[in-house]
């Protein structure tokens, strides 16, 4: 039977700071575990706040590709950034059924306990995911209520040289040309002063008659 692959993920937040002890426990466990230790995973000087972290965003390309079965790391400070950040880092290895082993924690997911552990966890970020949607949910009805326009800001259009250009014959292209905006941003003022005053498209129409 081969042995298992393991990825190791190390990292330090400053460059006066060294990897080397991190790497050094983690390629003893792979040993004392008959784990082949694939490839080393190293983010040199990068703080776990950032959102763009090289070797981890490799780690995660790897994970994604199957190139190893357990993931090592020495510490879950060194994984997430934020509890958000670390559910879906946990999500991507179940995904892909690769174990989690993290030293600091004694968490091992290839153990009966560990594999407790991290369905709980999935359990968690479950949760969350659906806390975030009900919130987003809640806010967007609470501003509706409120009477806030939702979606991207409307583009001002200068309807009194729109409605006579329209007047004139002159397409939509034309006048949004002419005003510097979009066809869709003139189509859509027009459309609501319509809904305000239904006198103001008729007019239009009436002149593009008289004009034609």
């Amino acid at each position: 039977m081969s042995p298992r692959r393991v990825a190791i993920y190390v990292r330090v937040s400053t460059l006066d700071q060294t990897v080397a002890n991190q790497t050094r426990e983690l390629e003893a466990v792979a040993q004392r575990h008959g784990w082949e230790v694939v490839e080393v995973f190293s983010d040199h000087g990068v703080s776990g706040a950032k959102d763009k972290r090289p070797a981890l965003d490799r780690l995660r390309q790897g994970i994604a590709r199957k190139d190893f079965d357990v993931v090592a790391a020495w510490s879950v400070d060194r994984l997430g950034r934020s509890l958000q950040h670390l559910l879906g880092l946990l999500g991507e290895l179940r995904a892909k059924n690769v174990d989690l082993y993290l030293h600091q924690q004694g968490l091992d997911t290839s153990t009966p306990a560990g594999k407790a552990l991290f369905q709980m966890l999935g359990v968690f970020a479950e949760f969350e995911r659906a806390i975030i949607i009900e919130r987003v949910h809640a806010g967007l009805c609470r501003a509706r209520a409120q009477g806030v326009r939702l979606g991207r800001p409307r583009v001002a259009v200068d309807l009194g040289r729109a409605m006579a250009m329209r007047s004139e014959g002159k397409s939509m292209r034309s006048v949004a040309r002419a005003l510097g905006v979009s066809s869709m941003a003139v189509s859509r003022a027009l459309a609501d002063l319509s809904t305000r005053n239904p006198s103001a498209e008729r007019d239009v129409n009436a002149r593009q008659s008289v004009n034609g």
